[in-house]
């Protein structure tokens, strides 16, 4: 069986090496003619870092990474509202990395090109579209940079082609452009020196005014941290003044009149944009979820199935989850017969609850109790009890617990996606 991925984000990626581990050959193409570790900070939940370290990247994230130990929220004042903690610190056996998406990019990607050959990842090469034939599909790529089409073959088309897949827009023509939230994003990294616990993923404000995100991703020898910043606005607007793009330059004179006075003893917010230099710009969207992701021999995932706000660390640890799941489904050799029976197992699996993630993260009830927060104490408080109950704090912990954390016990305790050791077919 082979594979033909489109897209070498960490989604198409770990794919890629989920299906290696079970003895399935993959090819990856991306559009990129040459792949850098660029962007920011994300987040890799437990669950999703159990599924890397079962594919032996255990120790590149811990040299990489930073294991969060909490998450906290803040007022806009900087007052403490509420923390938890996280990963191992919440029992999980597994921790949860903050890590540079750039480099955790080329980890995934140094794997795929180690394990699966120099060759597995072809650069400047889009999928723009496919036919289905009697038991293979065939794809048409374009290269760059002459824009020369020419076919390919494969058993099997994996869409983890990003918000504008051009896989999911044949499979689902007409779908209407992404769904914008009314909150413009600015994001940046740069050092400065540990806050708080010097592994706190910390959260000021909320998604319906202006909220702030900050959590380190690297130590660095002189005893500094890159830090990770997310700034957010609520602007609003029946749709995003610019066109979604992960890469797109903002401008610092667009983002810091909306935190200019955020400036708390544990961290300089205005400080900490100011001194960075590449700042970049995104409008939070998502799409609707989908009646069904693929057909036949071609399926979709990461972003290209499910594009969501990026609230509780999901879309990156999704992604990664996909990838486990669609290569157990095509390796077991019991009921799900290999090929349109393995992908429709995927989505059964994987679809349903996917789906309800994306739309949780629009209606997150932490913003409604951090937007309480502001109106009951405007100026500040002193004691958070003063100002919410105990079944309001709880409701912080009871969204994040629904969304983003699997149980500890049932996480610890069953047994792994992919079959260990890896099932490698006969030659």
């Amino acid at each position: 069986m082979r594979v033909l991925i489109a897209g070498a984000g960490i989604a198409g990626l770990t794919t890629a090496l989920a299906l290696h581990a079970v003895g399935i050959e993959a090819q990856v193409v991306d559009s990129a003619t040459e792949l850098k570790p660029l962007g920011v900070g994300i987040n890799l939940l437990p669950h999703a870092v159990r599924e890397l370290t079962e594919l032996g990247l255990g120790p590149a994230l811990e040299a990489t990474g930073i294991p969060t130990t909490e998450q906290a929220h803040f007022d806009p004042h900087g007052g403490f509202i509420w923390s938890e903690p996280r990963g191992r610190n919440l029992g999980y056996a597994w921790p949860q990395y903050s890590i540079h998406r750039g480099e955790l990019q080329m980890i995934l990607l140094a794997a795929v090109r180690g394990r699966l050959g120099p060759e597995a990842v072809k650069t400047g090469t889009t999928v723009t579209g496919f036919t289905e034939r009697d038991g293979f599909v065939e794809v048409q790529l374009s290269i760059r940079p002459n824009g020369l089409v020419v076919p390919a073959r494969a058993d099997l088309l994996i869409g983890a082609d990003g918000l504008y897949s051009a896989v999911r827009a044949q499979l689902h023509p007409g779908e209407p452009p992404p769904r914008w939230s009314g909150v413009m994003m600015w994001r940046g990294v740069t050092t400065g020196p540990p806050f708080l616990s010097g592994a706190t993923l910390a959260v000021a404000g909320s998604t319906t005014s202006r909220k702030f995100v900050a959590y380190p991703i690297a130590r660095r020898d002189d005893g500094t941290v890159l830090i990770n910043w997310v700034a957010e606005a609520m602007i609003g607007g029946e749709a995003p003044p610019v066109r979604p793009d992960w890469t797109r330059e903002g401008r610092l004179a667009e983002a810091l009149p909306y935190f200019r006075d955020w400036t708390f003893d544990w961290l300089d917010i205005a400080g900490l944009m100011t001194r960075t230099t590449e700042i970049l710009e995104y409008p939070m969207v998502d799409r609707d979820p989908l009646p069904f992701w693929g057909r036949g021999l071609v399926t979709l995932t990461g972003d290209a199935a499910h594009p969501m706000y990026p609230v509780g660390s999901n879309g990156g640890s999704q992604a990664i989850i996909d990838a486990s799941v669609l290569a157990r489904s095509l390796a077991d050799e019991g009921a799900v017969a290999k090929g349109p029976g393995a992908l429709a197992a995927y989505e059964a699996a994987r679809l349903p609850a996917v789906s309800e993630i994306v739309l949780a993260n629009r209606s997150m009830p932490v913003d409604a109790v951090l937007d309480m927060v502001a109106a009951r104490a405007p100026d500040g408080f002193d004691r958070i009890e003063d100002v919410l109950d105990a079944g309001e704090l709880g409701t912080l912990r009871d969204a994040y617990r629904a969304t983003s954390q699997e149980d500890v016990a049932a996480l610890n305790s069953r047994p792994p996606i992919l079959p260990v050791p890896p099932r490698i077919p006969p030659m």
